[in-house]
């Protein structure tokens, strides 16, 4: 598709380099004329073990610094100045320093981690305790006790406020994040994804044929290289991020090497199994109408209401029978190793990390590989200049069959074929395909005729450079990139059962996003203050491009290249966005009770009007440790925080100020190109749109922290959001637009419980449960107009985000009885209804573990209340009578009011006649997606370090661990009401349907430190 061309957005440097010089001249100001020296000294604990890690500052002062691999440290400090050192698990320390110039510290061991180290926005690292916005930490060992194979699962139900729905249990797939509800109708709704500092692509690709969903690409990460994961949830956490971080961040910090540590080789090595949950159908009844048997090969129709297989058996005709979900579907089967080096010298440090992926799906022929290399390399090039270098490499391939309701998705069938006709062999003597029903292919046929194979080529390298010119000052400069190749290739071959030519789609797409930080920060204390501040500037330009050819056609079996259609067509398109933003942020300490934290940033986007594509925002937020005033034995902790911000967003697809030009049908015709002039009207006018956010949060800690808890409140008002696809008079010569066009409401509850009910030298009780309670609503779409359709669901004014409108049950007015016609069947609206919502009640989940010697055992459970889904599969299956529900074939009365004398029916009718009546009422199937999830159960055994004394091993552990043992799903007849069928995309929500079902497996995973 041709593009107009863009604005570019440019700022000089000359506009960029006096901001500098002026922080520069600011952050003079803060340096004291006071006596220094420099002291030196190391950190242990109670016996005797280096703290590595350790937080080391000069009380009332912002110098600080950090002990290395040894627990050793240096510091330059005011003469008579006392040395705080914190870390997490130890008690605080003074030491006030005298004329020695080295200080041995002992530390003791505490039970808590409020002065835990945190990332937090631009990599910044606080501790906890300072904090005055809600944000939350899952630890590298979190997600890998899951053993999932991508980030995003491995990370579902274990952080409030955020829901996680995967798209199907097919090798590879995509999953969806979104924090604190839907910030958007048609445009990204999805969590910013922040990898070391930098933002990464997490979109859905790798489908070009658009049945069924993608890959997400954070898949492209090894799970075993993060170090932590740290959500920042609410605006003023995420407001130094620019405009995606509206939506929330997900602030991905890996692993590293050490300073003077010594080499340090892990083998990680997992192997798991995968059976597929699958839905419960009718097997009782043979192929057939009416009663009448079908065999399949004869005679042939797409019903499954013939007579018992019962009947069949005892007058010999029952040839074939078995289940045929049971008979597709085979057990997955996923290996994973991972190798990794780490260590350092007093100068450098380094990590490297080398996984393979090979995983084959529940479904036939289709798998998922990834290699990933991870090399990170520190080095301290002077006294003053620290440089970090990393690269992510990784190269994935995919082969994936379609799915959804296309005609080409193998499950379909499955999902609907009787038990009594036997699929194989799927050819017949003459080479034909050996179908049970017209109009649909056999499924095996499917399987190796019609796929996706894709291969993903994925470079991300960060480069981090500190420089430290003075102990109150740190500068540091970030660059990085993200850039894969991807070569999506779709497969189908001629069909003579849905009488099509074939097709051959080879698509060659890359995506490059290159981001760079510059930021520098001042530290100073003076009197009972500690005050930082920070100012940056951040330029990001993100590139992609994608060339596709489609063959229509084929005429050669088994000859996948494009080449082989008769017509071939092809198209490219691009794009390219550039933004630029400054930020600032202050942070006031007050004798380590009260804090204030103040941000600003200024962006600008090629992707908004000309006139207004610059827009500030900011946020201020306090926080209040009333623990330290009340010094009550029972509190070890309180802290009480409230913050507000604005956020801008540029949340719009480039080129939306322009109307471009699409292909003209039937061209290139003659050697001449033909373009027709879209009929979506770009609009130049577009502003940016903002979301408000207020919030307020307690955190408390009691019993030396053996009980905590976290709970936040929060109100988010989304205004002016950017809306894509807004229906215009046709009168205008175009069909849509994008505007400025609704505004939409968040409020929502969270909570976060801490307890550890027994803690004793040989076994450890601990206990996380957290809670999310979300509440939205659209409150305004442009003009008068009252709702927008977002794809399978819809925006209503004064209804929350993702409605079902669709045909449902007509019902009597004053008793809301469902009405039924003359023959007693009964009446489905001519007209769309509102039938159901996708948002649920609330989500919560509960963590336990235990730690019994050298035995670890632990379960998480996860449960969703409320929330509607469409189970498509059910409302076709109706008419073909396979669900589990058709099974009682007894006429039957529908209970209801006679159209015409509201009188109650009284009339019989047939279990096919009824069930092939609602087929088309989308309210039949709707059902709930409450579930109870035994989302992992895991027991691990750690060999006693007596045993590997005079092996090479320094550490050994097996683990065995369960994923789905259990789903309970009260209302909902699917595989799992948590999948949402087409994707990731905002209209892809809440429909199941034709989808490859979650599946339940058991995870064995050895683990080797070396010495």
């Amino acid at each position: 598709m041709h593009q107009p061309k863009q604005t570019n957005l440019r700022l000089s440097a000359t506009r960029r380099w006096p901001l500098l010089l002026v922080l520069l001249l600011c952050l003079g100001a803060l340096s004291t004329s006071a006596q220094t020296k420099k002291i030196t000294g190391k950190v242990t604990d109670e016996a005797g073990n280096p703290v590595s890690g350790a937080s080391v500052r000069e009380k009332d002062s912002r110098r600080g610094t950090a002990t290395d691999a040894e627990g050793r440290f240096s510091l330059t400090v005011k003469d008579g100045a006392t040395i705080i050192i914190t870390s997490v698990g130890i008690q605080p320390r003074e030491v006030a320093t005298g004329t020695a110039g080295n200080y041995d510290v002992q530390v003791k061991a505490r039970d808590n981690a409020l002065n835990e180290v945190v990332v937090t926005a631009l990599g910044i690292k606080r501790e906890k305790r300072e904090l005055t916005y809600s944000t939350q930490q899952v630890t590298g060992a979190a997600l890998s006790a899951s053993k999932e194979t991508g980030v995003l699962n491995a990370l579902t139900g274990k952080v409030s406020g955020v829901q996680i729905t995967a798209s199907s249990g097919q090798p590879g797939a995509s999953s969806r994040i979104v924090i604190r509800g839907n910030s958007s109708l048609l445009g990204n709704n999805e969590a910013l994804i922040i990898l070391d500092g930098i933002p990464v692509n997490n979109d859905q690709t790798g489908n070009p044929s658009g049945g069924g969903n993608g890959t997400s690409r954070l898949s492209d990460i090894d799970p075993n290289t993060i170090e932590s994961i740290n959500v920042l949830k609410g605006s003023a956490a995420s407001a130094l991020y620019g405009s995606a971080a509206a939506r929330g961040v997900v602030l991905i910090t890996t692993k590293g090497g050490a300073f003077n540590s010594k080499p340090k080789v892990m083998v990680n090595s997992q192997y798991s199994f995968e059976n597929p949950i699958l839905p419960k159908i009718q097997t009782r009844y043979a192929q057939g109408d009416r009663g009448v048997y079908f065999d399949g090969d004869t005679k042939k129709t797409s019903a499954v209401w013939g007579p018992s297989v019962d009947s069949l058996r005892s007058v010999g005709l029952l040839k074939y029978y078995k289940n045929p979900m049971d008979a597709f579907f085979t057990t997955g089967k996923t290996w994973t190793n991972t190798v990794s080096v780490s260590g350092g010298n007093d100068k450098s440090n380094y990590f490297f990390s080398y996984s393979n992926l090979d995983q084959s799906g529940t479904v036939p022929t289709t798998k998922y590989g990834r290699n990933a290399i991870f090399a990170k390399f520190g080095n301290r090039l002077t006294n003053q200049i620290t440089a970090t270098f990393q690269a992510n490499y990784s190269l994935a391939t995919n082969h994936a069959i379609p799915e959804g309701y296309d005609l080409t998705d193998p499950l379909w069938t499955v999902y609907t074929s009787p038990s009594t006709w036997n699929p194989l062999p799927y050819l017949d003597s003459a080479g034909k395909q050996r179908v049970f029903r017209l109009s649909r292919n056999n499924p095996y046929w499917d399987l190796y005729n019609i796929y996706t194979n894709n291969k993903i080529s994925r470079f991300i390298p960060v480069l981090t450079v500190v420089y430290k010119p003075l102990d109150w000052l740190t500068v540091t400069e970030r660059g990085g990139a993200d850039t894969y190749t991807e070569q999506p290739d779709y497969y189908e071959a001629p069909s003579t059962a849905l009488v099509t030519t074939g097709k051959i789609i080879q698509n060659s797409s890359n995506f490059r996003q290159f981001n760079n930080d510059l930021i520098a920060e001042a530290r100073h204390g003076f009197g009972g203050f500690d005050v930082s501040f920070l100012l940056g500037n951040n330029i990001q330009s993100t590139y992609s491009q994608t060339h596709s050819i489609t063959g229509t056609g084929t005429s050669l079996a088994n000859f996948d290249n494009v080449t082989n259609g008769a017509v071939i067509t092809g198209y490219e398109t691009h794009s390219l966005v550039r933004k630029i933003g400054f930020y600032a942020q202050a942070n006031i300490d007050y004798r380590n009770f009260l804090n204030l934290s103040l941000t600003g940033r200024y962006d600008g986007t090629s992707v908004l009007s000309t006139d207004k594509n610059f827009y500030p925002y900011g946020s201020a937020s306090a926080g209040f440790i009333f623990s330290e005033l009340l010094k009550v034995p029972a509190i070890s902790f309180g802290k009480l925080r409230v913050s507000y911000s604005s956020v801008g967003n540029d949340n719009v697809a480039p080129y939306s100020l322009t109307t471009p030009y699409t292909i003209a049908g039937g061209f290139p015709y003659g050697g001449n190109s033909g373009f027709l002039i879209s009929q979506s009207l770009g609009n130049p006018y577009l502003r940016n749109e903002i979301t408000k956010e207020a919030e307020v949060g307690l955190e408390m800690q009691f019993l030396r922290n053996r009980l905590g808890f976290e709970v936040s409140y929060f109100n988010r008002n989304h205004d002016n959001l950017l809306t894509q696809g807004v229906p215009i008079a046709p009168s205008t010569g175009y069909n849509s637009t994008t505007l400025n066009a609704a505004f939409m409401t968040n409020k929502g509850f969270e909570a976060l419980v801490n307890i550890t009910p027994v803690k004793s030298r040989n076994f450890t009780w601990d206990m996380t449960l957290n809670y999310t309670r979300i509440r939205n609503k659209v409150t305004k779409i442009f003009g008068n107009t009252p709702q927008l359709q977002i794809g399978q669901t819809w925006a209503f004014v004064g209804k929350p985000y993702g409605v079902f409108y669709s045909p449902g049950y007509l019902r009597d007015s004053s008793t809301h009885e469902i009405m039924v016609d003359a023959s007693g069947l009964p009446i489905t609206t001519p007209n769309n209804e509102i039938i159901g919502n996708l948002q649920p009640d609330f989500l919560a989940g509960v963590n336990n573990n235990f730690t019994i010697k050298n035995w670890t055992v632990g379960f998480f459970l996860d449960y969703r209340k409320g929330g509607d889904i469409l189970n498509s599969d059910d409302r076709y299956g109706y008419f073909y009578g396979t669900p589990l529900v058709t099974q009682n074939r007894q006429d039957l009365v529908v209970k209801g009011l006679v159209q015409g004398t509201k009188q109650q029916n009284t009339k019989v009718v047939h279990a096919e006649d009824y069930f092939q009546r609602i087929n088309t009422n989308y309210e039949a199937a709707m059902q709930s997606g409450t579930y109870l999830k035994l989302r992992t159960a895991s027991i691990g055994y750690r060999l006693p370090a007596q045993m590997l004394g005079k092996t090479p091993f320094n550490a050994v552990s097996l683990t065995l661990t369960g994923r789905n043992l259990f789903i309970y799903k009260p209302g909902f007849t699917g595989s799992d009401p948590e999948v949402s069928s087409y994707g990731t995309g905002n209209g892809s929500q809440g429909v199941y349907g034709n989808t490859v079902p979650t599946s339940r497996s058991f995870n064995l995973t050895l683990n080797v430190v070396f010495k």
